[in-house]
């Protein structure tokens, strides 16, 4: 997929260790920095001064992740970039951690803000503040080539006792969780792709359009990407949402962002020309009426398993 023209280079990209959970700053500028108080500056005076900011990627394409030449790129560092540029923040540098360190590396200080796409759910709600959302999400299936399972959602993949990877931590992981799902846990998409083609699994989950970018990127590999879908769990239709992710006392830092980035959400052509060299289309974008607010409270839409909402594709 090609890349945006970044406003700034990022600089030298820390990678760290995935299973690193012990104290320090590898990069970040937070740590409790919060929004002041007694003198002290926030975390946005301290990244503005600085010129720079960090943030946690996990490399999953195409959200966050390096490209052939190590270059850290993806929509949404395109989309930060433009962001913090226009808070006077022009450098996006990178850290590298497994999916479920993202969180836990986040609040010790290590970045200072998420940059993964992450699902706006109540758990993790409860750990770090979301911003806005930035993207629409629907799921889809990895699947040995032919579809021998006939594995289209969720229910099919319960219905089959099918054995189903899933990236640990993933929205995809609590899904299988609820439904009693047998599941493999990997720490990548390339992960789970490997244990689909090696017939350790019999599918993989995870974001349609993540999963599209991975099969266009392993031509080659016996398998197949199903429609995209909207989850049903328990009656209840899975309305995902990405948006980027703060600790809980950079409120400063948080609100800056939200200010600048409805000025990319809520234009087309704005949001079309930041996001769309990676794939994503105004069916990614974010309608009005989905809000962090809710998410975070699980206010989700109640349907009939048997709808057609359980089969929705997107573009």
């Amino acid at each position: 997929m090609g890349g945006v023209a970044a406003l700034a280079a990022s600089g030298a990209m820390v990678l760290a260790a995935c299973g690193d959970d012990n104290g320090g700053s590898d990069g970040g500028s937070g740590g409790g920095t919060g929004d002041g108080g007694g003198g002290e500056a926030s975390t946005l005076e301290q990244l503005q001064e600085e010129g720079s900011i960090t943030v946690g990627f996990a490399g999953e394409e195409p959200y966050s992740y390096q490209d052939e030449n190590g270059e850290l790129t993806g929509a949404t560092i395109e989309l930060h970039r433009e962001v913090f540029s226009a808070l006077g923040i022009d450098e996006v540098e990178g850290q590298l951690v497994e999916w479920d360190a993202l969180i836990p590396g986040l609040n010790a200080g290590r970045f200072d803000a998420i940059s993964a796409g992450m699902s706006i759910l109540p758990e993790r709600c409860a750990q770090a503040d979301f911003g806005d959302p930035e993207i629409m999400y629907t799921t889809a299936l990895l699947v040995p080539e032919g579809n021998p399972m006939d594995l289209h959602n969720m229910q099919d993949i319960q219905e089959a006792d099918a054995t189903l990877a899933v990236m640990s931590g993933a929205i995809e992981q609590g899904y299988a969780d609820e439904m009693g799902i047998q599941t493999q846990t990997v720490n990548s998409p390339q992960d789970g792709l490997d244990q689909v083609v090696n017939g350790r699994a019999d599918v993989y989950a995870l974001t349609g359009i993540s999963l599209r970018a991975m099969a266009e990127n392993n031509a080659d590999a016996p398998v197949e990407v199903t429609d995209s879908f909207v989850a049903v769990v328990n009656g209840v239709e899975q309305v995902g949402a990405g948006a980027t992710v703060f600790r809980q006392e950079d409120d400063a830092l948080r609100e800056a962002y939200n200010e600048e980035l409805a000025n990319i959400v809520d234009d087309p052509a704005e949001y079309e020309r930041v996001l769309g060299p990676f794939g994503f289309t105004e069916a990614e974008r974010p309608p009005e009426d989905i809000t962090t607010e809710m998410l975070c409270e699980g206010e989700l839409p109640q349907v009939d398993e048997g709808d057609d909402a359980a089969e929705t594709t997107d573009s």
